[in-house]
């Protein structure tokens, strides 16, 4: 009876610790992907031909975010830990904010398993550094300083560095805004303006919008 009661006590303190493990888990992935993508670049990754209707690709991001926060609530509810994924795509950079002391890989193609883990490149947007609006999604974790966890805390004049096998890009924050996830237009370009374009959820809990960061090539 002894032996039956120890397993349940520790049973259930391992019930507790899985979650955090996860969390564990989840970071040493990016933070691998960081180390891939700093040690060296061995491909360059083409300038994606330009489409000209992004409604479907854009859709599909702002689903993706939606369905993350929802696993996220789901989990915590549950005390357990959203479903792993396994890991996909390929490292094209590094974006980083000092102010707010971001630093992650970023994967091309914002698909389920690449935003697992690490920001993604919309690879139906402009490439980094090129003409047009490079998107990049990331969600919006709820443990603090996670992927774009504190983007709400990125102001306009603010700096975003993208680096990538070619070269450092230095993006200047321009304009700072709430839409609704149907709104496309945050992927419009301008002239021949190089602009940067980060997407993520809003609010953090419960989520109905989109907090989108427009920034162009300094």
């Amino acid at each position: 009876m002894r032996k039956f009661s120890y397993f349940i006590i520790l049973a259930g303190i391992l019930i507790m610790l899985y979650p955090k493990a996860n969390e564990w888990y989840n970071d040493w992935q990016q933070q691998k992907l960081l180390e891939e993508a700093e040690q060296a670049y061995s491909e360059t990754v083409p300038s994606p031909s330009p489409q000209s209707d992004l409604r479907k690709p854009y859709a599909e991001v702002t689903q993706l975010l939606a369905e993350e926060s929802s696993a996220d609530e789901q989990a915590e509810a549950a005390e357990q830990p959203a479903p792993e994924i396994q890991l996909g795509g390929k490292i094209i950079g590094i974006i980083q904010i000092d102010k707010i002391n971001l630093k992650l890989p970023v994967l091309e193609g914002a698909t389920k398993a690449n935003m697992k883990h690490a920001a993604a490149h919309m690879k139906e947007t402009a490439a980094i550094g090129e003409v047009g609006n490079a998107a990049i999604a990331a969600h919006r974790s709820r443990t603090a300083g996670r992927l774009f966890n504190r983007l709400n805390e990125v102001g306009i004049g603010d700096t975003i560095s993208v680096q990538t096998s070619e070269q450092e890009y230095q993006y200047i924050v321009y304009d700072i805004s709430i839409v609704e996830p149907t709104d496309i237009s945050v992927l419009n370009g301008h002239n021949d303006d190089k602009m940067l374009t980060l997407i993520t959820c809003d609010p953090l809990v419960n989520p109905t919008h989109r907090l989108i960061i427009h920034a162009k090539l300094s």
